[in-house]
């Protein structure tokens, strides 16, 4: 870490080593910081676990996307807390921590982008890379009340960074504030293949409004209100004809395969002690079976054809981006995955279809930050960013007259 204090608990306490970036390019004077997934030269990699940092040893190369924002004049500040081996959404890491939760301290901060979340919160940093494999920028930036970008699959690289499973994983990052929003998009998305019209096609998931109990629905009408008046009224739609019960174990059978390929040599082998839930989880991978794969994928496969005809080249659908504000950090771990299952039936919809999902900061529930998201088609991320940051600067104007947004300069 390159800052005098860590007030937040969201950086690894590694040695200081100085970082160079560009005196000067389109991100000159920002700071930001890297989950500690990603290879930093002069850092090791920890992934989160003991025994992962304990074989890493220092790297020399630096992952590419990493690269590019120092290339672009960005200034790095270290390297952030992420929950063991990523495979969790509460934030809670049992070896190095739990990062504070900037916009609500006394609940979880959301995981596994836990750290890189609570850095930026708390004003330690501009903005800073997360993943997000079922979750883990959307849900820390609903819970912490920042912008969190999912990409389109693919468009971020994930060289040098630790998988979990890579027909999921994405590299995506949080802000505060809706101006530094796009900037950033410009450098690690450049020029959308597929751009959004100027007035786009509104949607509203009707089913998956539906699955948030009244006081979360109540307390996001507002900002869907908002966004209505700004682009014209939403055509509401069902998503997941299928049933959320049916995407939801599609997206845990892959998910679960491919995380036991990644890690599972590494447990087996050296048997770790894993951290609550994350070791409930792993068993799981480990026993996903090739017939549960097998029907799995077709289901994805179907999905994701159907969702993307919905959405068509101009649609954007807006959907919660979590059940509900983040619990609190008293809750026991039965309650927290209770949860976290809740909410994988709303992220699985940008994780098994592919497509980029925006979290923004646009209300607040029992005083705590509650996230909106907007999802656009494929390759129409920076677009997409843009419509963001357009709503959140409505947003804080109309904020004096019902809409709260929860945005800060």
């Amino acid at each position: 870490m390159l800052l005098e204090r860590d007030p937040a608990r969201a950086f690894m306490p590694y040695p200081p080593v100085a970082v160079t970036s560009a005196t000067d390019g389109p991100l000159a004077g920002l700071t930001f910081a890297v989950k500690d997934l990603f290879d930093v030269a002069g850092y090791p990699t920890s992934a989160g676990s003991p025994q992962m940092l304990a074989m890493s040893g220092i790297k020399t190369r630096t992952a590419p996307t990493v690269q590019r924002l120092l290339d672009a004049g960005a200034r790095f500040v270290g390297k952030t807390i992420t929950d063991e081996l990523a495979f969790s959404m509460s934030g809670k890491n049992a070896h190095f921590g739990t990062p504070l939760n900037g916009g609500a301290p006394d609940r979880i901060p959301g995981g596994s982008s836990s750290g890189s979340a609570a850095a930026v919160s708390h004003g330690l940093c501009d903005f800073a890379l997360g993943t997000d494999t079922g979750g883990s920028v959307r849900a820390p930036a609903s819970h912490c009340g920042l912008f969190g970008l999912r990409p389109t699959h693919g468009r971020i690289s994930l060289e040098g960074c630790h998988a979990l499973a890579p027909s999921f994983d994405s590299c995506g990052y949080f802000v505060r504030h809706h101006r530094t929003l796009v900037r950033i998009g410009e450098i690690l998305l450049g020029s959308d293949p597929h751009p959004l019209p100027a007035t786009p096609r509104m949607l509203v998931a009707r089913d998956a409004f539906g699955l948030l109990e009244r006081p979360v629905r109540t307390a996001l009408s507002p900002a869907v209100a908002h966004i209505e008046a700004l682009l014209g009224k939403a055509i509401e739609t069902d998503v997941a004809t299928e049933g959320f019960s049916a995407l939801y174990w599609a997206m845990r059978y892959i998910q679960g395969h491919e995380a036991w390929r990644v890690d599972g040599p590494m447990i087996t082998r050296l048997k770790p002690p894993l951290g609550p839930g994350v070791g409930d989880r792993f068993e799981f991978a480990r026993d996903v079976t090739e017939r549960q794969l097998a029907e799995a994928l077709p289901i994805r496969n179907a999905f994701r054809e159907r969702f993307a005809a919905i959405l068509g080249d101009d649609g954007v659908l807006i959907l919660p981006t979590m059940p509900d504000v983040a619990p609190l950090l008293t809750e026991g771990e039965e309650a927290l995955n209770d949860y976290r299952n809740k909410a994988l039936n709303l992220q699985c919809l940008s994780v098994l279809s592919g497509l980029p999902q925006i979290s923004i900061p646009l209300a607040t529930r029992l005083g705590a930050p509650l996230g909106l998201s907007i999802l656009g088609p494929a390759g129409s991320d920076l677009s997409l960013l843009s419509l963001a940051a357009r709503i959140a600067e409505g947003a804080e104007q109309a904020g004096r007259h019902g809409v709260t947004t929860t945005t800060t300069a």
